[in-house]
């Protein structure tokens, strides 16, 4: 390691920008834990459609986050997370978590909570932590912030594709672009924690380029500035 100050490279963007993929592989890369902040909030969402609670019910859904016991895990180079007891696994990715993990992030009390968990994680090392709010609120001071974007008709496909692959579905690239612009809107409007680019963060539009290029680029910038130290 060239420094032996504890490191958080926070990449930010959009859905289905390629964070998830690039993140995963600049850990790799760096020998960092991977961190996916968005996790949490889908397993919370998979949580409250589970125990029938109303993910518009602002206060069901924090009565339901205060209950639920958090143990936290790094498995495979990745930080994760059981609720109660339960690893949600793939059902995080389930489009009725999908559709409603808005509603469950828009809610302030629940952010909060949800950044002190993120910022706890540091006690298991270097990260990358990937998510919307993660240079803007969650590490604002790191000096390693990336956003990531691409065009919304080529994320609507990356994501099709994720969905094929990862269950069978009979959803079209349409449906799937019109529930991201559903998505998008409402992050970017939401009161508490908006999309937003974070200041200082270098923005890398990914729509031509494949994740092991976003991923290098990455990477390269963090060892630069860790070399300058």
């Amino acid at each position: 390691m060239l420094s032996n100050t504890l490191i958080t490279v926070a990449i930010d963007g959009p859905s289905a920008s390629g964070k998830s993929t690039v993140a995963r592989k600049a850990a790799r890369a760096l020998n960092f834990n991977y961190v996916d902040s968005g996790a949490v909030y889908r397993g919370l969402t998979w949580k409250c459609l589970r125990e029938g609670v109303d993910t518009e019910d602002a206060a069901a859904v924090t009565e339901l986050v205060d209950r639920t016991r958090f143990e936290w895990f790094v498995e495979a180079g990745a930080v994760r997370f059981t609720l109660d007891g339960e690893d949600p696994g793939a059902q995080v990715r389930s489009v009725p978590v999908q559709e409603h993990v808005s509603d469950v992030a828009a809610v302030p009390e629940v952010r909060t909570r949800v950044v002190r968990f993120l910022r706890d994680t540091t006690r298991f090392g270097n990260l990358v932590m990937e998510g919307r709010d993660i240079g803007t609120v969650v590490f604002p001071d790191t000096p390693y912030k990336f956003y990531l974007d691409a065009d919304p008709e080529e994320r609507a496909r990356r994501r099709h594709q994720e969905m094929l692959k990862s269950a069978a579905s009979d959803t079209t690239v349409d449906k799937v672009f019109a529930s991201l612009q559903r998505r998008d809107r409402k992050d970017s409007t939401r009161k508490t924690a908006p999309l937003q680019i974070a200041l200082g963060a270098q923005v890398i539009d990914s729509t031509t380029m494949v994740a092991e290029e976003v991923a290098n680029l990455v990477v390269k910038q963090v060892r630069g500035g860790l070399t300058e130290q």
